[in-house]
């Protein structure tokens, strides 16, 4: 039995609870540019312009708690991931424009910009530099973090319009705090399949399939001691890993149960949980 995930493997969508629907609606149409894709009662799924596929589910509980500012166990951020420079150059032009808040940072394998949502749920949106030139030192890919070239990105943007999130936009990786690399590695790359690619990062790990940068982050930046989230805040209730066909969902649970971790038959997929209650939701 292969002991790691296949290179087909890629993230799907990420549930989100949050304090205000509409409120959060608001934000990820105005100021990121998704469009919902479908509102019932409590809760939106929400994607790119023109496509129906979901990469983000909002979930209301009303007044739930924000996020704290050194961060509870849990998201630290997750990922949408562009098509190309250009499309980050108009993003970065359009919310230079109408003055959100954000940071940004060169990662030598992609070029990124950080914002948070109305609850301070951490939003990453990024575009990746070509894979021939990520470079790799003694087997392990080199990443960093350096200031971002803003004029170079928003010049690539040229002269169009931001007009939301593009056709071909994804979930690209998740970033989680953890309370110990060593335990995260046991269950992400031992248990689950996912490829160790950069470790020696100050206080984080990331992992991918099919040699992706990384498709999960892992970091203890927030204190070994942080707390978990509670059911009343903020925080993110689930992300998805897709696996090519359902033979490499069995193979990855047989992986997982042989360590030890709990799985959970779903409707579609099944869920496990990492040691700090992270609900990862595996499918085809």
């Amino acid at each position: 039995m292969s002991k790691q995930l296949p290179a087909a493997t890629r993230l799907g969508r990420v549930r989100l609870q949050v304090s205000d629907l509409a409120r959060s609606i608001a934000y990820y149409e105005q100021v990121l540019g998704f469009r919902v894709i479908q509102r019932r009662e409590g809760a939106a799924s929400l994607g790119a312009q023109g496509t129906d596929v979901p990469l983000i589910e909002l979930h209301e509980m009303r007044s739930a708690a924000p996020v704290r500012r050194r961060g509870h166990l849990g998201l630290f951020h997750f990922a949408i991931l562009l098509p190309d420079r250009p499309a980050l150059g108009r993003l970065l032009r359009h919310l230079a424009s109408i003055d959100a808040p954000m940071g940004a940072s060169d990662h030598l394998v992609s070029e990124a910009l950080y914002l948070h949502d109305p609850d301070g749920l951490g939003i990453e949106v990024y575009a990746d530099r070509p894979r021939s030139t990520w470079q790799r030192q003694g087997g392990e890919l080199v990443m960093d973090t350096r200031p971002l070239d803003i004029e170079g990105v928003v010049a690539a943007g040229g002269d169009l319009p931001w007009a939301g999130m593009p056709a071909g936009t994804v979930v690209g990786h998740v970033h989680l705090h953890v309370g110990n690399l060593d335990a995260a590695a046991n269950f992400y790359r031992d248990a689950l399949g996912l490829e160790l690619t950069v470790w020696s990062y100050p206080g984080a790990l990331f992992l991918a399939a099919g040699g992706y940068h990384h498709h999960l982050g892992v970091n203890t930046w927030a204190g070994e001691d942080a707390p978990r989230p509670g059911e009343n805040d903020a925080r993110l209730l689930e992300w998805e890993l897709v696996l090519p066909d359902p033979e490499e969902v069995e193979r990855a649970v047989r992986r997982l149960e042989g360590a030890g971790r709990p799985v959970t038959q779903a409707d579609g997929g099944v869920r496990v949980d990492d040691p700090w209650g992270t609900t990862l939701f595996l499918r085809s």
